[in-house]
This record gives structure tokens, sequence and C-alpha cells, in this order.
């Protein structure tokens, strides 16, 4: 396998391929560390990585390829965001494979399960839409705009309230709700105050992301509640009676992620070229300054300027089929 990536990498590499590249050298190199190491352990029977390390490592490298196939390839501008999520399916089919767990009724309960939370997804949003026209129709998106544009402290005042405002609403409706119905009417507000449209809205969605993780309906919490036992049991590595997790324990325990969430949206706002640095690598011409030079071989020659007498004949030309233009026809 390491030949397979070193070879994989350097074709990547001298291809204009750099973000494949640099994927395929780091499995190189993982892969020529794990060589070095099985090596090393069947010669002198010294163990470079303990059983439990290496236990863990093969534990974690499927899950982890998962993750990968879904962010890596956005993240190196493979795959969109919804091609990521098909990378995602194929990867958990293929592990599924793997562990020879891929029946049947298996594939039919996840399909099941992806057509209801699809359709939940387009009954949201036609609920949006028709929440959107009926609030349009009676001119409450102006309302809302002057409103936020009049609050005081101006793009700062804005700003402030906006991310209060979306924080606590996030404790009682999903991220969809909020990026379908509200954000909808903070974007002209945002525009009017002169404010960055895309800077605007990845701070918005750095601060959506804790409607994941408070109480009393973040996503995640709700996950880690039905992973975490909920009676005593024995651990498998110490051995040990171990207690239980209590709903309030998961909830304690996500508190900090919210406090980095909350300090990540402080960040932005007091650096935005954090998210701006797109805007450095702008060319900017001044349209009054543009000058056209054409190379001497692509020059248009002119020829040797007209003599009088010239200049004379064509006005003579010119008056004669001015007259015979307007001459009137003689009757017969």
């Amino acid at each position: 396998m390491f030949f397979a990536f070193a070879a994989a990498a350097y074709y990547c590499n001298t291809h204009n391929h750099d973000n494949w590249g640099i994927l395929l050298a780091a499995l190189s190199a993982g892969s020529f560390y794990a060589l070095v190491a099985a090596l090393i352990e069947r010669a002198t029977g010294f163990r470079i990585v303990s059983a439990m390390a290496e236990q863990v490592t093969f534990v974690m490298v499927p899950p982890l390829s998962l993750i990968f196939l879904v962010l890596g390839t956005i993240f190196i501008g493979v795959a969109t965001p919804t091609e990521g999520g098909a990378m995602g399916a194929a990867g958990a089919l293929i592990l599924a494979m793997m562990k020879r767990r891929l029946t049947f009724d298996l594939t039919r309960q996840a399909v099941e399960s992806t057509a209801k939370l699809s359709a939940f997804v387009v009954f949201i949003l036609v609920g949006a839409r028709v929440f959107s026209l009926t609030f349009y129709g009676v001119d409450g998106h102006r309302w809302v705009e002057e409103m936020l544009v009049s609050l005081p402290g101006g793009q700062l005042g804005f700003l402030v309230f906006t991310n209060i405002f979306i924080f606590f609403l996030a404790f009682f409706l999903d991220f969809f709700e909020i990026a379908f119905i509200v954000i909808p009417l903070l974007g002209p507000a945002a525009e009017r105050l002169g404010i960055d449209l895309i800077w605007f809205g990845v701070m918005l969605g750095v601060n959506m992301q804790t409607s994941f993780m408070h109480p009393p309906f973040g996503f995640a919490l709700f996950y880690l509640r039905s992973v975490a036992p909920r009676e005593p049991y024995v651990d498998r590595v110490s051995g040990k009676l171990t207690d239980p997790v209590t709903t309030g324990q998961i909830y304690w325990g996500a508190v900090p992620f919210v406090l980095i969430q909350i300090i990540m949206i402080a960040l932005v706002i007091t650096f935005p070229q954090m998210v701006m640095v797109y805007k450095a690598s702008e060319s900017k011409v001044d349209p009054t300054k543009i000058q056209i030079q054409l190379p001497p071989g692509e020059a248009p020659q002119q020829g040797p300027a007209p003599t009088e007498q010239q200049e004379q004949q064509k006005e003579d030309e010119s008056s004669q089929s001015l007259e015979n233009l307007f001459k009137t026809p003689e009757k017969k």
C-alpha cells in the first residue's frame, strides 16, 4: 500500500492535482510508518505501538475515512456539500459490506429514514415559503427591515442584536427553520447597513451551530443520549463497575462547546479578515487608466494624406448626390 500511495501522490503532484497529492502523501506516510513498525516488531519482537493503541487505530480508521469522504472532499474542493453527502452514503455502504452487515432489511430501513428526513425538509421549505409569502403580502418584511435598520449603534448594534436573537431562537427552532424563515428577513437590513453578506452569512452559520448543542432541542444531545448508558455497566478495559451517564451531565458537558462557539462569533466580528480574506486577492482596476497598446505589426496602417484636389472632388461628389436626391422628377 505504501508504494501504491507514493506512486499516486507523485502522479498527482506532477499533474497539477495538489490537493489529492497532499492527501495521498499523508496516506503514504502513514502506511510507511505502519510498515516500519511491523518489520521492527517481526524482526526484534519489540512493539513500537502498544496493543491498545493498535486496536484503537484499527477501530478509528473506518469512521475517520467516512468523515473524510464527507468533509474532506468538500474542503479540498472535489465535491459540493450535496455530493459530499452522496460520498458519505457510498462510504457507509462500503463499510457495511466490509463488515458483512449489509442486508436488505438494513438497506430498506436506511432508505425509508432518508425519505422521511427529505420529506420533512421539503415540508419545512413549503411552510417557510407560505409564511414568507403571507408575511411579505402584508409588508411585514418592510416593517422588520426598518426596525432593524433603526437600532441604536448602527452596524455593531445590529450585529449584537441579531446574534443574541438567533442564539436564543436556536433553543426552540432547528437550523432549517431559522435558515429558511428568519435569515431572509435579516439579509435586506444587513445589505442596507453596508454589511458584506458573505461575512454576515458565515457569522450566522457559526451562531446557528449552537442549535445542535444546547437544550432543550439540541440534536447532538439527543444523539449522545441515545448511545450513553442509562444504567450502571462494567467497563470492558478496566473491568470496574461504572456509573451511568445522566442527561444533566450531557447538558453540562455541552456548555464548554457552546462557549467556544460564542468566542468564535466574537472573533468573526472583531476580525472580519478571517472570513473576508477572499477580497484581498481581488484585482482592483481603475477603468479611467486602462490603455490599449497594440504591437507595431498589428497597428492600423495609415496611407498618405489626401491632397486638396481630392478633398474638393469628394465634396463635389457629395453635393451632387444630395442634389440628385432632392431633385423633383420632370413632368412629361
